[in-house]
């Protein structure tokens, strides 16, 4: 069977819409009529919410499903906004690696909602920095991970994989049906598991079969599993393929704990091989004899949950890990949400903190390896929401995909400072990086490490740090940074060298933003609301690479008493200054779909006091240049005629973050038209550069649509 041609992922997936209402062109916004009519537009139940119409995660349960789909306009909620970014080491560098599958409750919880939702204690994974490999695992037959998963996991340089499971008697008949004919069946499934992870841009499957095989499809299995990683390599560049240690060449189900002569055909076959977890000393010791020159791709199996017989799970995982690493293998964790599954909601961030605490020494950490490095270190959720300093909504919200690049917790744990995410307080997003500690007698400052990086450094780059401290401290706060090829690396634009080491520097703060990028920097050096300072540096660069970012606690003059501190980061910037001298495109086309209105429900005994809009919005952007999109409503007085550009609000309403070319309002209360008038609702696209700087409202692009009552 010929498959399936997937679309060039670096264009939006084309759109099969309903024939368009209506538009009027006329500064500055596009204009759509539409007669309030309450039969909804239909919309294909796998990729919606029944009740909300909001876009959710989608899975298979059966073949047919696999074998029937092809990529649509539903699907553009569900890519990836970008691939991995690069990181250091590379994932195939030979290291061991850590594998984390993700299993809680079934799978596509709160996490299913692509544009977010109003979660009250959500699960969150923000420990990235450990990471190598994530899987999301459910018992459904085609585990697609939910995209904000994905986004997460690739901003932080992340592998994210899917599951193809079959299992008891149903997944036995699945697999005859597909293993046990020719070549052409099972090079079916394939092809539409490489289509799936190309068009969605992750990057590959764990493959579980867990049910027996007859013989004719255990013989086809490895060829299942060549073809499959082949296809894959070939089409989702760094893509992946492991198998899980479930069957076994005879095509017995005998979970064999290890790498051995009856498992070894299955890992021959693709890119590792994942174990069974009641595995002891002596079969990591067996594998070694086994592995060849493939150690790493060994992902030794730990059940934090800690059931059967084994090593160490809990807060005792270590156990496990120290074996597994002193044998030189790739460890996965499987199901490390048992913290939030098994001990109280209310400690989640404490009991998260300690159980990848207590592994740091198993667990090594990697460099970001490329510019424009903007974090603002939110979680991707909160108890509101703020941008820049400024509240903008009040109420739960959990967003898995807004999740900004993580820091080495690890490290602010170590000496004297402690180091966590908090959602007491936000710059940028619903949480910010908490610093505790203090400075001893001995000492002149204290230096946090928050990122390592592997970055050939631009001419010139631009820095810039948020932060408060709390409570009455005279400390010092600054931002410092290490340089590699120190033998020739000349750097401009720093006021001292660290004593301690004379790669790592201390650059000037601005006072003054440079000329040519004001527009951009305006707030250098300014106290700014709720308390925040930014502090803007420019260096200059020659022959260098960047190796290390800190943030620096620094005694006053004159002190020499121990001096303690809490500081606050809201936001960290590392840009090519030459960057942010090219113009950011414009968003443009924005357009109007899949209508559907709702009577709002009365207020107390009254009358229905409104409407009820949901819509999806389709705009024309490249992704790679933005962070993402921030989509803000306005509604504008009746009678408005097209074009005429009446005015919303003073501020627009933010309605939530898309990372594609298209969102989904869903339910925004708008009030009914008058008889013989229109109403008008008007929709603004934010680009977020993924410098991280504001892009002024009149570069946004926006779309009206006026709207009449039936028979007026």
């Amino acid at each position: 069977m010929e498959a399936p041609t997937a679309p060039d992922p670096a264009e939006p997936l084309r759109r099969e819409r309903p024939p368009r209402r209506r538009i009027e062109e006329g500064p500055p916004e596009a204009v759509f009529r539409e007669v309030v009519s309450f039969t909804p537009a239909p919309l294909r139940d796998r990729y919606y919410d029944k009740d909300t119409s909001s876009p959710i995660s989608f899975y298979f349960s059966s073949l047919e499903e696999l074998l029937a789909w092809r990529p649509g306009e539903d699907d553009g909620f569900h890519v990836a906004l970008s691939p991995p970014e690069g990181r250091q080491p590379p994932l195939r560098s030979g290291r061991p690696r850590t594998l984390l599958c993700h299993d809680m409750m079934g799978g596509y919880l709160d996490d299913r909602f692509v544009q977010g939702s109003a979660a009250q204690s959500p699960y969150a994974f923000y420990h990235w920095q450990y990471v190598d490999v994530f899987v999301y695992f459910s018992h459904h037959m085609v585990t697609i991970p939910p995209v904000g998963w994905t986004n997460a996991a690739h901003r932080h340089g992340v592998c994210v994989l899917g599951t193809f499971i079959t299992e008891w008697q149903e997944g036995g008949r699945q697999c005859e049906a597909f293993l046990a004919g020719d070549e052409r069946s099972y090079q079916a499934v394939a092809d539409q598991l490489v289509l799936i992870a190309q068009v969605l841009r992750f990057d590959g499957w764990l493959v579980n079969i867990e049910n027996a095989l007859s013989v004719t499809a255990v013989e086809n299995m490895p060829r299942f599993l060549q073809y499959l990683t082949t296809q894959l390599h070939q089409r989702v560049p760094g893509g992946l393929v492991l198998w899980y240690d479930s069957v076994i060449s005879s095509g017995q189900l005998k979970w064999q704990n290890e790498l051995n002569a009856h498992n070894s055909v299955f890992f021959d076959s693709c890119d590792g091989f994942f174990t069974n977890y009641n595995w002891q000393k002596e079969h990591l010791e067996r594998m070694q004899g086994l592995a060849g020159g493939r150690l790493a791709d060994i992902y030794v199996g730990v059940d934090v949950f800690a059931r059967g017989n084994v090593v160490g799970g809990g807060f005792d995982t270590s156990k496990s890990l120290e074996l597994i690493r002193t044998h030189g293998f790739s460890v996965a964790l499987f199901a490390p949400g048992w913290v939030y599954e098994c001990l109280e909601k209310k400690d989640f961030f404490q009991n998260q903190d300690k159980f990848w605490g207590l592994l740091t020494s198993y667990l090594p950490t990697h460099s970001i390896c490329s510019l424009p490095f903007v974090t603002s270190f939110c979680l991707g959720l909160g108890t509101r929401r703020v941008c820049y300093g400024q509240e903008e909504a009040v109420g739960p919200w959990y967003h898995p995909g807004a999740q900004e690049v993580q820091p080495l917790f690890g490290e602010g744990g170590r000496g004297r400072v402690d180091m966590h995410s908090c959602l007491a307080d936000a710059w940028n997003g619903g949480s910010s990086l908490l610093l505790r500690g203090a400075i001893p007698p001995a000492a002149r400052a204290v230096p946090v490490r928050l990122f390592s990086l592997q970055v050939p450094a631009p001419p010139k780059i631009f820095l810039s740090l948020v932060y408060k401290l709390e409570g009455p401290s005279n400390v010092e706060v600054a931002l410092e940074l290490t340089t590699g090829d120190v033998g020739s690396c000349h750097v401009g634009g720093v006021s001292a060298l660290n004593a301690e080491t004379s790669s790592r520097h201390s650059p000037r703060p601005l006072r003054v933003p440079p000329t040519k990028l004001a527009r951009w920097t305006g707030r250098c050096g300014q106290h700014l609301s709720g308390g925040w300072v930014q502090r803007c540096y420019e260096v200059s660069l020659r022959g260098c690479s960047l190796r290390d970012l800190f943030v620096t606690f620094s005694r006053p003059p004159g002190s020499r008493a121990e001096e303690s501190f809490v500081c606050r980061l809201g936001e960290l910037q590392v840009v090519d200054a030459e960057s942010l001298l090219s113009p950011l495109p414009r968003v443009q086309a924005t357009s109007v779909s899949h209508v559907r209105w709702q009577r709002a429900p009365p207020q107390g005994e009254g009358p229905p006091s409104g409407l009820r809009l949901s819509c999806t919005l389709h705009w024309s952007f490249l992704p790679r240049h933005v962070r993402c999109f921030r989509v803000h409503c306005g509604r504008g007085a009746g009678g408005a005629s097209p074009g005429s550009g009446a005015p919303g609000p003073e501020k627009p309403t933010f309605l939530g973050l898309a990372f594609v070319n298209q969102y989904r309002v869903v339910d925004l209360a708008v009030a009914a038209a008058e008889p013989g008038q229109d109403g008008r609702v008007e929709f603004l696209v934010e680009p977020v550069p993924k410098e991280g700087f504001r892009v002024p409202q009149a570069e946004w692009d926006r779309v009206a649509m006026l709207y009449s009552m039936p028979g007026t």
